[in-house]
């Protein structure tokens, strides 16, 4: 019998396979085909977090949360943030509207209409400045930035965490995390952001790359451990398996979802 490839190995042949596609559609793609892309991933980010924390007697539970995926996606895609901010109000209002029409379904109880609530923050707002990052003045390359921050920082906790890791972070939400890890990711982070502003992006200050780095690599860390906290509550591993090696799609999200947001807001209102 042939010997099962370690999760590790895997691991490396799905981004071998997957990484040059996704440069060649940033590069080559056009902003509506980049947007497809990042509302793919939205859909399947929906998909595996309502499998998670809803079982199968909340259906109109989950179409709510697409739907307002959805909404919001198109409000970023046709839109701006102001565009954006005013679904979310709408939606807000609207899902506890409903939620008091069926509220004899499940009790008292408001925790499903708050998981509606977080999904579509969570997921679908946040991976949606993605698409307001690629309309910057060299927003592809300001997308690939966030790409290296959260990517290279991630690699070095990994490995580092591998290496030297002794002390648990957050056993209780990520038992394989490390305070050595997160060493080695805020440097990962600082030194390819540094690397990447100094011949990409050399227009705009080393002290900002070294800000951005800093802050996004802890934010990063902040958003993979939300993730496993989701998990954890939910007794799953993975939030997916689609991605052999990494899991689901929100595995490789979730440093992402909390690195986009800052790091175009940092551009918004300190670099421009």
């Amino acid at each position: 019998m042939a010997a099962e490839i370690s999760p590790h190995i895997k691991r490396w042949i799905t981004g071998i396979i997957a990484v040059p596609l996704l440069l060649l559609i940033i590069l080559y793609g056009s902003a509506t085909i980049f947007a497809v892309v990042i509302g793919a991933f939205i859909l399947g980010g929906v998909l595996e977090y309502n499998a998670m924390v809803f079982d199968k007697s909340f259906a109109w539970e989950k179409w709510e949360v697409l739907v307002i995926a959805a909404l919001i996606f198109l409000a970023g895609y046709i839109g701006d943030s102001f565009l954006i901010l005013a679904v979310l109000t709408f939606a807000f209002l609207i899902v506890f509207a409903l939620y008091l029409l069926r509220v004899r379904e499940h009790g008292l109880d408001i925790t499903p209409a708050g998981k509606v609530v977080f999904g579509f923050l969570y997921i679908p707002l946040l991976m949606t400045h993605f698409i307001l990052i690629r309309r910057f003045d060299d927003g592809i390359l300001w997308v690939f930035f966030v790409l290296v921050l959260a990517f290279a920082g991630d690699t070095a906790a990994f490995y580092v965490g591998r290496t030297w890791g002794k002390t648990k972070l957050l056993p209780v939400v990520s038992p394989a995390k490390t305070t050595e890890g997160i060493l080695g990711l805020i440097g990962g982070s600082i030194g390819a952001c540094v690397i990447y502003q100094q011949i990409l992006l050399p227009e705009f200050s080393v002290v900002h790359a070294v800000i951005l780095g800093f802050i996004g690599s802890i934010l990063g860390q902040l958003g993979d451990l939300c993730e496993s906290l989701i998990k954890r509550a939910s007794g799953v591993k993975d939030s997916g398996s689609v991605l052999p090696g990494h899991g689901g799609i929100l595995d490789r999200l979730d440093s992402l979802l909390f690195v986009a947001p800052f790091v175009y807001y940092y551009y918004v209102w300190i670099i421009k």
